[in-house]
């Protein structure tokens, strides 16, 4: 879920896969697959699956995105998250919670005959497995695409290689990169189209967009460190729920006013019952690691078809047209990108 930071955000820059033409994204992985999970699905709310039964929501979304990007010459490196932080065993356990609650009301729904409940339950219960991971991870290396483990958050990991320099952005749905220090977050670019609100017969279109770490702190006045504390106030998932009746514009005037989350005499009973230096901790000095330069090799043609079409049952016809746009121009290949 991330931290709401959206109503605070001044300054939003329309961003285009041709802007990121030579650009190395650091996307955040399990984001990403999760939003591929929620939103690709059928008319009654089933995910993609195999023959076999297998989920492939996740992987037809990968490799038709990533394709695209690929394709106007960005360069993915995928982050996949580690082990999460202690702090963050309790959001877990509550969303699993939800997930258990949403798939039995998804079964309600469809022994009802209600195919738009079950479709908002079925995108509620979205699960993402051992087994996901590893073919997602499979399908980028057959792709020529490098990914990275990080030790604990991906989106931590991610922010720390665009502060060091070695991607031009993160790429993730949440605002939690910001805190996380990236100076760049790129969103809507995994799930950019015409997009169905929830609970309401309403479409949006989503677009991507830039984020800059400096316009935001300029266009709120605030540290990073001071943004963090704004974050602790609404909620993150390490202190899910945050406080009661706090949302991101009183928050703001709680920081503006105090300076420090301590110094916030209204809460003192309730910063009384978290270790909010814990969660600060999290976001200001994470778990992560230094790695190698990113290699991208040559996609395996055949291995990619063997993979999506022989043992998940995607389409030849679509998969070889998709692999031939990374074709179609010599200097866009995977091949000869580097």
């Amino acid at each position: 879920m991330g931290v709401d930071l959206g109503p605070l955000i001044k300054n939003r820059h329309p961003l285009s896969l041709e802007d990121l033409n030579g650009r190395v994204l650091a996307v955040d992985a399990y984001n990403s697959l999760y939003q591929f999970l929620t939103i690709i699905r059928g008319e009654g709310g089933d995910p993609l699956m195999d023959s076999r039964g297998n989920v492939t929501s996740h992987l037809s979304g990968l490799f038709y995105r990533t394709v695209s990007i690929v394709e106007k010459g960005g360069k993915p490196l995928y982050v996949f998250d580690g082990r999460p932080p202690e702090l963050k065993r309790k959001e877990i356990s509550r969303r699993s919670e939800l997930k258990k609650n949403a798939e039995e009301m998804f079964h309600a729904a469809v022994a009802k005959g209600d195919k738009e409940a079950a479709r908002r339950y079925a995108s509620m219960s979205t699960r993402l497995n051992d087994r996901m991971v590893y073919d997602a991870k499979s399908l980028l290396t057959l792709m020529g695409v490098p990914w990275v483990q990080a030790p604990s958050e991906g989106e931590a990991q991610a922010s720390y290689l665009t502060m060091k320099g070695v991607a031009w952005a993160t790429v993730s749905q949440d605002y939690d990169s910001l805190l996380f220090g990236s100076p760049k977050l790129a969103r809507n670019l995994t799930v950019s189209g015409r997009r169905k609100l929830p609970k309401k017969d309403v479409y949006v279109n989503v677009s991507p967009e830039l984020l800059h770490l400096q316009e935001v702190l300029g266009g709120v006045g605030l540290t990073r460190e001071k943004l963090v504390d704004l974050g602790i106030l609404v909620g993150t998932d390490f202190n899910p729920g945050g406080f009661r009746g706090v949302g991101p514009v009183k928050a703001l005037k709680f920081i503006e006013r105090y300076g420090r989350l301590e110094a916030v005499e209204e809460l003192r009973e309730e910063l009384s019952g978290i270790d909010y230096q814990k969660v600060r901790d999290v976001f200001l000095k994470p778990e992560v690691r230094d790695i190698d330069d990113p290699v991208w090799r040559g996609v395996d043609r055949e291995g990619v078809v063997k993979f999506l079409c022989d043992e998940h049952d995607f389409s030849e016809e679509r998969v070889g047209s998709a692999l031939g746009r990374l074709r179609s121009k010599p200097s866009e290949t995977l091949e000869r990108w580097f």
